[in-house]
């Protein structure tokens, strides 16, 4: 089948040489922007996907692998779970790095220990894996890393927000520290907080948004609730809460415990907005549809996942950090989304 534009005529399937002649780069550019290599300009970009278009180019990734000596699998080390973070987090990497021509691989274990991340890494190496992710929100799963050999291009997602290095990670400090003003400027005197389990890192940065936001406010910092991650610990949590009367907001580690909170406040005769107002984290897509919709705090997954996989590539090709102005530490700032769970206090 040919295939003509005005500088390349092709009387068989197009081939990267052919993309680089066309657009007016070399093929080394070409390949830098078919593995989404962060340090190529956007206008080069740009031209290398119109010549992509024009000519039907579609990348041989046996070849591909042939030349670089790079496989196209990137290998993911995830918790066994369905919590909503994590499972969004996995599903929207698999997205982009498919988006980029790579096959995902993925090694669930039971416990973020030592010894199963470790044989979990080794798996992947064994499949030649290019580089590896690990989603790592707990702090045995972050403990664990130290422990892996540092030959492998590897990039922590959801870890210690601390590390400097490898990490891409929701601000959670960020979103509750919103969340816990959202509050406070609907005019309640504090707010109460329903935590989750305390080696989350998630859990830990949203407690530590949600007291600066109020000794920011010289408000009066209240106990914290302890819970799980689910409806049913928010429940018990909730019930609670709904006994006092000097609780009028709360702000929950995210939307299954506010969802459980919501139904214990029904239960005690406690209207939300009308005598309390509840704001949650996550924005699970069940969210608006709560009763009352929830104003909750969304992270978003997908720009984790993108920065994740050009820090992961940048590693793989051996780039430096901060050499061409990036860095493989990236923080990912979340966003309030308003609803109708929360109203001025009752008079």
């Amino acid at each position: 089948m040919e295939r003509t534009s005005q500088s390349v005529r092709v009387n068989r399937e197009p081939a990267m040489t052919d993309v680089a002649r066309l657009a007016g780069v070399s093929h080394q550019t070409v390949s830098r922007v078919l593995s989404g290599h962060p340090n190529v300009r956007e206008r080069t970009r740009l031209r290398v996907r119109a010549a992509i278009e024009q000519l039907g180019y579609r990348p041989n990734r046996a070849a591909r692998t042939l030349a670089t000596g790079k496989s196209q699998l990137l290998g993911v080390v995830a918790q066994n779970s369905t919590l909503f973070g994590p499972s969004s987090l996995l599903a929207a990497f698999e997205q982009a790095a498919a988006a980029r021509g790579f096959v995902v691989s993925v090694r669930r274990v039971e416990v973020l220990d030592p010894v199963a991340i470790a044989a979990a890494v080794e798996h992947h190496r064994e499949q030649r894996a290019a580089g590896i992710v690990v989603i790592a929100p707990t702090a045995a799963a972050d403990e664990a890393l130290a422990q892996l050999p540092t030959d492998m291009p590897l990039v922590t997602i959801d870890g210690d927000p601390t590390r400097q290095h490898g990490l891409v990670t929701v601000d959670q400090e960020a979103g509750a520290y919103e969340a816990t003003r959202c509050l406070l400027e609907a005019g309640h005197e504090t707010v109460w907080h329903v935590a989750g389990p305390a080696d989350w890192f998630d859990a830990a940065g949203r407690l530590r948004g949600w007291k600066l936001a109020l000794e920011d406010r010289d408000a009066e910092v209240p106990p914290v609730s302890p819970a799980d991650w689910s409806a049913a610990s928010g429940y018990r949590a909730g019930l609670m809460l709904a006994r006092m009367p000097e609780v009028t907001a709360v702000f929950a580690a995210n939307d299954h415990l506010a969802l459980g909170i919501l139904r214990a406040m029904h239960e005690r005769g406690r209207p939300v907005p009308g005598d309390v107002s509840v704001v949650g984290f996550d924005d699970v897509p069940e969210a608006a549809y709560f009763i009352p919709p929830l104003t909750t705090v969304r992270p978003d997954f997908d720009k984790v996942a993108a920065e994740t996989l050009s820090v992961l590539l940048a590693s793989i090709v051996g780039e430096e950090e901060d050499q061409h102005g990036y860095s493989t530490r990236r923080v990912i700032v979340p966003t309030l989304v308003e609803r109708d769970s929360v109203a001025p206090p009752p008079e």
